[in-house]
């Protein structure tokens, strides 16, 4: 197998990959984990796809040019157009909603238990927080291309 075939079905695999996380991304409640490996994926396969497009012919290598063409098309038109903004909404949202629970909080005489529960809630809105920064830097690198 020569090193184009290994190249060219890495990229199929991680193209395949991406797809699937885009289609994911439709269920109703994400994970954060989720949406970190949706934008790792995203910025991986877009890598490649520069990449490659430096590198293939365009005569020799139809089929993967058009296969880069289509994923790109995906990237841009069903994640970056769509989805991009709706995860930025529900981020938005939902820290909005985690932050009003801990504020509706009451500070008289907490249970145990109370404390914990709330220590969790902290722990959530800081990883919601970290997830919606890391959203807003990819979002800020599409407003440059």
């Amino acid at each position: 197998m020569s090193s184009f075939d290994d190249i060219s079905s890495m990229f199929h695999t991680e193209s395949e990959k991406l797809e699937n996380l885009i289609n994911n991304t439709t269920k109703p409640k994400l994970s954060i984990h989720e949406i970190i490996e949706t934008y790792y994926q995203i910025m991986n396969v877009s890598s490649m796809t520069t990449m490659l497009k430096q590198q293939l012919d365009a005569n020799k290598h139809k089929t993967l040019l058009d296969k880069i063409a289509e994923t790109e098309r995906i990237i841009s038109e069903k994640f970056n157009s769509s989805i991009h903004p709706q995860i930025m909404e529900k981020l938005t949202k939902s820290i909005q909603q985690t932050t009003k629970n801990l504020q509706s909080g009451d500070s008289v005489q907490k249970s145990k238990e109370d404390t914990e529960n709330e220590a969790k809630l902290y722990e959530e809105l800081r990883k919601k927080m970290s997830t919606k920064e890391f959203v807003e830097q990819y979002d800020k690198g599409l407003s440059h291309d």
